[in-house]
């Protein structure tokens, strides 16, 4: 029997992948200032803040911004990413979600939601995932990106739980960094060359189940 009372999952990568929404969006920000970056690049953006991120991509192209010019187009790249996520279907979860977070719920293990996203309410809404969540805390509630554990406490206290009864699962090296600093078991979702730091690496929610939970 399982120990575990909540589980806090990252929102891009892990339930969904937006990635590719918010590399599209990046990058007609970078050519829209007359410069371009690649894919690999575009990995360092993964669980940082839209700011943090701009800041990245600003140095690639060697652009210099004023803090007015900088919030701009910070805005500019949201809107580009939302009309790209209000396109967006229930076929975009990621393989074996829906699966394992109704068995969660079945158990009366609690849900709830860690990610820096702003916009992650209308994604849970368009993918009809929405409903399973006891909690959300997303970019509206932080003030500290990842690997600062802010977002996964927050989950901890709107879930009435403590940090050594929570899961946590990212596909993020900060994310599963902020997880650990919270005390809270990792489960990492991608590859464990990668996730080194994580308790435990799935590649896919098929390979998870509330039996392999601490």
């Amino acid at each position: 029997m399982t120990q575990t009372k909540a589980c806090l999952f990252d929102l891009d990568g892990v339930i969904v992948d937006t990635a590719i929404y918010h590399f599209q969006a990046w990058r007609r920000l970078a050519n829209e200032l007359g410069f371009d970056f690649t894919e690999h690049q575009n990995e360092q953006l993964k669980g940082i803040s839209r700011m943090e991120s701009l800041e990245l991509i600003l140095n690639w192209g060697n652009i210099t911004l004023t803090e007015t010019e900088k919030l701009d187009w910070a805005t500019r790249k949201n809107s580009w990413y939302l009309d790209l996520v209000m396109q967006m279907t229930p076929n975009e979860v990621l393989e074996g979600v829906p699966e394992f977070l109704k068995s969660l719920q079945e158990q009366n293990i609690k849900i709830a939601l860690g990610s820096a996203s702003k916009n992650s309410k209308l994604i849970l809404e368009k993918i009809q995932m929405l409903h399973y969540f006891d909690a959300i805390i997303d970019g509206n509630n932080i003030t500290k990106g990842k690997p600062n554990p802010q977002v996964f406490l927050l989950g901890a206290e709107a879930t009435n739980t403590q940090p050594a009864e929570c899961v946590v699962f990212e596909d993020a090296v900060a994310g599963v960094q902020a997880g650990k600093a919270a005390g809270m078991t990792v489960v990492g979702v991608g590859s464990p060359e990668i996730l080194t730091e994580a308790d435990i690496v799935i590649t896919s929610f098929k390979e998870m189940s509330v039996d392999r939970l601490p």
